[in-house]
């Protein structure tokens, strides 16, 4: 796998490239053609806590997990097992959804038990047009992480999502 390390605020040693290649690396098993993929690590320092950020973008998916620590190597560590959780809870998924596909890109072993996952719960929720600010007292107000309404402001369904720096993160859809 190709890798395209940056950093932000930091500088990117060669220390921190071999470790990062040779735990990225371990990903490689999981997928097909490997050396067709790049992996995006932005590395970025805030007061003591160090996050690493990891993008695999594949045909047919993405990848993505973000850790931060105070040391960078866990951080790193922490985040390549957070990858392979992923791979190894979704590749079935994947595969059965992408059949069709000649070219699937996940390696799929024989004595892997398949773990159907199922929607468990719907809701019916009445909604009433509303605009962001609404939205965002709603969403404190049922203390969710998401909050999906028909936005006025924009003529448009949005999803409002409470993002992991407290803050707020919009998604419209057209």
């Amino acid at each position: 796998m190709k890798l395209n390390i940056r950093g932000d605020k930091i500088v990117v040693t060669e220390a921190i490239k071999e470790h990062i290649t040779k735990k990225i690396s371990k990903l490689d098993k999981y997928l097909d053609n490997a050396d067709n993929y790049t992996a995006n690590i932005l590395i970025k320092t805030k007061n003591l806590n160090q996050t690493i950020e990891v993008t695999i973008v594949t045909k047919n998916f993405t990848l993505r997990a973000e850790e931060t620590t105070q040391d960078l190597y866990e951080a790193v560590n922490l985040v390549i097992t957070k990858l392979e959780r992923q791979i190894r809870k979704n590749k079935t998924k994947i595969a059965r959804k992408y059949k069709n596909v000649i070219n699937n890109d996940f390696v799929l072993e024989e004595n892997e038990s398949e773990n159907d996952s199922k929607i468990e719960r719907r809701k019916i929720i009445d909604s009433k047009p509303m605009d962001e600010e609404e939205a965002i007292l709603q969403l404190e107000l049922i203390n969710h992480d998401f909050f999906a309404f028909k936005n006025v402001d924009e003529d448009c369904i949005s999803i409002l999502y409470r993002r992991k720096d407290k803050g707020y993160g919009l998604i419209n859809i057209k």
